[in-house]
């Protein structure tokens, strides 16, 4: 049996982020890491679109807004510092139509009060800027980035074993159990240690449930299908372009984004997945299928959304109607452009009344705090969390 003085389950950018700052706060604690695949970080950490957010989109005063406006900051130092490729592009949010140049003016009031560096395009100046998007007008975001989280994520783990901390992969967390600290059972044994922190991202609701405790949400997993454009066509837009999004909804809109390799990728829209990891639309698991069909969350949220629902499952199966999302403002996309891309799965939390948890949530125990949410931007917001969930350790402990 292991001992530690910090357990932490899930080895995605979050976690690793987490376990990285409990080290720098407790100097000389032994931190481990349980991760069930066999490599570290290849969920939402890989499967995203590579932006470093800048946090347009979010609620001034949110917990959302604060990581990302740190975080932002916070990504790029640590690429800096550790020779991980970057690039400040900014990002263009385009308005196509007079009700999209509507909902800008009320984007450009959050990105006032989140203090966010922003600078208002007309048509002209859109068509100078970016010749193959077309709109009314734009939002110009210079401090927006990409970069490819997964390198950042495989730097924290080089830091965490340089440190002294122990990651294991391949090891699937079966039981929890709290005595005088925490027992952790897993496939690769049983794990001892003094405090529990859980960033299990996917199934952070199966985690509270084996601490005993009833969450208040359900993880309902969002398929985002990607595709690739051609190589000839990479250069057709060289800063990520946005659609204004519809706030009414919880999802951003396809959105064009050049990678960090090089290529451009457009994407995502956001499809129910009937698997937790349900990258395929052909992936079905019958332990979640059956835990989604018996939520009543499932149909209050699609109740809610019933034609955005039924128009993203169409767009998903008839390639042409995502390409008509793209060509809103990108005409001279076609539907040869669309190559296959890896999909991506969001962890999206949703309360039995059919609402969607927009912020970060937290469940304490007496010897473990549990991320029960962490929507995007948490890859971006990866080391201001990690702090936050460092100061509630520490308040919980003493």
């Amino acid at each position: 049996m292991a001992s530690y003085d910090f357990i932490v389950i899930g080895g995605g950018i979050v976690g690793l982020a987490t376990a990285r700052q409990l080290q720098k706060q407790y100097q000389g604690a032994k931190v481990a890491i349980l991760e069930k695949e066999k490599k570290l970080a290849i969920h939402q950490t890989r499967h995203n679109s590579g932006i470093i957010h800048a946090g347009v989109y979010y609620a001034p005063g949110s917990l959302k807004a604060r990581f990302c406006r740190e975080g932002n900051i916070d990504t790029k130092q640590f690429c800096r510092e550790h020779n991980i490729p970057f690039r400040e592009t900014g990002k263009l949010l385009v308005a196509t139509d007079k009700q999209d140049a509507e909902r800008m003016q009320d984007l450009l009031e959050r990105c006032r009060i989140n203090e966010i560096q922003t600078e208002v395009f007309d048509q002209q100046q859109l068509h100078e800027f970016e010749p193959n998007v077309v709109g009314v007008a734009a939002t110009w975001v210079p401090s927006s980035g990409i970069v490819d989280f997964e390198q950042v994520a495989n730097k924290l783990a080089e830091q965490i074993r340089s440190a002294g901390g122990e990651i294991y992969t391949n090891c699937m967390v079966t039981g929890l159990t709290e005595t005088s600290g925490v027992e952790v059972k897993t496939s690769l044994g049983t794990f001892t240690g003094r405090f529990l922190v859980s960033c299990a991202g996917l199934y952070s609701d199966r985690i509270i449930q084996m601490l005993g405790q009833q969450p208040t949400f359900k993880i309902l997993p969002f398929r985002g299908e990607y595709f690739q454009l051609p190589a000839e066509k990479s250069q057709m837009v060289t800063h990520p372009i946005y659609p204004i999004p519809n706030p009414e909804l919880p999802f951003l809109g396809i959105h064009l984004t050049p990678m960090i390799d090089g290529s451009l990728t457009v994407g995502p829209n956001a499809t129910l997945a009937l698997a937790r990891e349900g990258y395929s639309r052909w992936k079905v698991d019958l332990h979640d299928l059956a835990e989604m069909l018996s939520y009543p969350g499932l149909y209050r949220l699609v109740m809610k959304y019933p034609l955005p629902t039924l128009i993203e499952l169409k767009n998903s199966l008839y390639r042409p109607g995502y390409l008509k999302q793209v060509n809103r403002y990108c005409p001279k996309v076609a539907l040869g452009d669309l190559r296959p891309y890896p999909a991506g799965v969001r962890a999206q939390a949703v309360k039995p009344d059919g609402t969607t948890l927009d912020d970060f949530l937290f469940v304490e125990s007496e010897k473990s705090l549990i991320v029960g949410n962490a929507p995007s931007p948490a890859a971006t917001s990866a080391m201001p969390i990690a702090r936050y969930i460092c100061d509630k350790v520490g308040q919980l402990i003493d």
